[in-house]
């Protein structure tokens, strides 16, 4: 009850009608019970808390850049909402907010761009939301949302707000002439659906939810239940079992499709590492490889990777499908083991595979810090082999020309924040052309990944890049749905007509 009396007497709604109250005291008991009125509100705003409510607000430490308060505001909002909704069956709910890729765009606008658009989004959330709900900073690139309890709010209503709100950051932001395009993903719990009936309990909720939900990013939504709790419980992997699983063939290479713009024709697959675990299911590289990376094991993974997608190449061919060659990134270990070149040599020997269908495939900020060393003389022997050269995540790494070319680059992979909505934007369409016409200069091929619409597919045809890659043309597929899949791409491309002679 005493929740109830002050969320009355204290919030907003008492401005509005402080003047109704005053009118109607002095209507029924005369200037006596006006001064009593205007004596006794006061008094029990004060014995509410109403007075150190302010004070907490105006003295509450807020981030720097966007205004908000910090992660200590959202877990005193979620305590009072929660114990608000135990005493008189509201309903609440905590949303998590983080922008995804966002060191990347740090990394190509700039700090002073990165803080604009912490600014924007934090406008942009505020608009959303109703003046009582509580908004903070938790993180460089992350928000979030205590909702004030609401008389109802279901799974269906939630899911409906965290659109909004994806929605409404993902508009663009301009900056200087720069129209500069992001992704959001959101997390959120209801506070029916905690596993704890606490303030804590539900933030963490949430915060499973939002990781869950950068799994799948870009622009995805999750909400929490208790199958992801299971899950996020089993996420927990051991050094010596993820080793264990490169040995036995749990983690191996699922291919995604690269196509020619011009003809249509599938160009190769890129080799992705995946696991499925016998109990658990699928693993998220995420989560997996930094655990193999930290055992040492990436140069073990380098070498399965290659031989099953080898052997993946080898057996289209003897299938008689046309799959020109497989693309396999080659981590930094890798990349430094004197014995690479002769190894690679052997496993083309042993397959009968010719080097050039394979395509190795760098990271632009191994080319953008490595000097003349162990790296660069095997990229090059790799080269000189007959192997491809592509340059992975090109426009976040630096790279300058006289690497590229130091490097024996032959093809360049445009970055996914090129691509997103290259077909709605000039400053994109201008920054691809501009990658392009760079390349073309230099002689090298190019291949755009994360096409996600066939807006984009068309627009980069347009613009002239050789390739395209990314979920709007085919999501990484086990070897065994390759087979379905090069069918009936070749289905879909019409073969030239023939022109034939006549006898005059």
């Amino acid at each position: 009850m005493r929740l109830r009396l002050r969320r009355m007497l204290i919030g907003p709604q008492t401005l509005a009608f402080l003047p109704a109250i005053a009118l109607g005291a002095f209507w029924l008991g005369g200037e006596e019970w006006l001064i009593a009125t205007a004596l006794g509100l006061p008094l029990a705003f004060g014995l509410l808390g109403g007075f150190s409510t302010l004070g907490a607000q105006a003295l509450r430490p807020c981030d720097g850049v966007t205004g908000l308060p910090l992660r200590g505001s959202l877990e005193t909002a979620a305590r009072t909402t929660m114990s608000g909704t135990l005493s008189d069956r509201s309903a609440t709910a905590c949303f998590m907010i983080a922008i995804d890729d966002f060191d990347v765009t740090t990394e190509r606008y700039g700090r002073t761009a990165a803080d604009h658009i912490l600014q924007k989004s934090a406008d942009r959330i505020r608009s959303v939301l109703r003046d009582q709900d509580v908004t903070c900073r938790i993180g460089s690139a992350s928000f979030g949302i205590a909702l004030a309890p609401v008389m109802r709010l279901d799974i269906e209503s939630a899911i409906h707000m965290a659109s909004r709100l994806q929605a409404a950051l993902e508009e663009p932001v301009v900056l200087d002439n720069t129209v500069i395009y992001i992704s959001v993903s959101v997390g959120f719990c209801l506070g029916s659906r905690a596993p704890d009936p606490s303030g804590e309990g539900l933030i963490a909720a949430a915060a499973t939810a939002l990781a869950e939900a950068s799994r799948n990013a870009p622009s995805a939504i999750r909400s929490y239940s208790d199958e992801l709790r299971r899950t996020e419980r089993s996420r927990h992997i051991f050094a010596d079992e993820a080793a264990a699983a490169l040995e036995n063939g749990e983690i191996h290479p699922h291919f995604q499709p690269q196509v020619s713009t011009d003809t249509g024709r599938i160009t190769g697959f890129e080799a992705l590492a995946r696991w499925n675990h016998p109990e658990r299911g699928p693993i998220a590289p995420m989560d997996f490889l930094p655990v193999l990376e930290s055992a040492g094991k990436l140069a073990r993974l380098g070498e399965v990777m290659l031989s099953r997608s080898l052997t993946a190449l080898r057996a289209w061919d003897d299938a008689g499908l046309d799959v020109p060659g497989v693309a396999v990134n080659f981590s930094p270990d890798e990349l430094r083991n004197p014995k690479l070149i002769d190894y690679v040599q052997w496993e083309l020997d042993r397959f009968d595979l010719a080097p050039g269908r394979l395509s190795v495939e760098v990271l632009e900020t191994v080319i953008a810090a490595s000097p003349e060393d162990v790296v660069a003389r095997n990229v090059n022997g790799l080269a000189r082999l007959g192997c491809r050269i592509d340059l992975d995540d090109f426009g976040t790494g630096h790279a300058s020309i006289a690497s590229i070319r130091r490097f024996a680059v032959q093809r360049i992979k445009i970055d996914r924040s090129f691509v997103m909505k290259v077909d709605r934007d000039a400053e994109q369409q201008r920054m691809v052309a501009a990658i392009l016409t760079m390349a073309e200069r230099l002689g090298l091929d190019t291949l755009a990944e994360g096409v996600e619409t066939p807006g984009e597919h068309a627009m980069l045809a347009q613009l002239g890049c050789g390739h395209v890659q990314g979920f709007g043309l085919g999501r990484p597929m086990p070897f065994e749905a390759t087979a379905d899949w090069i069918r009936a791409q070749a289905a879909t491309v019409e073969d030239p007509p023939r022109i034939t002679g006549g006898n005059g």
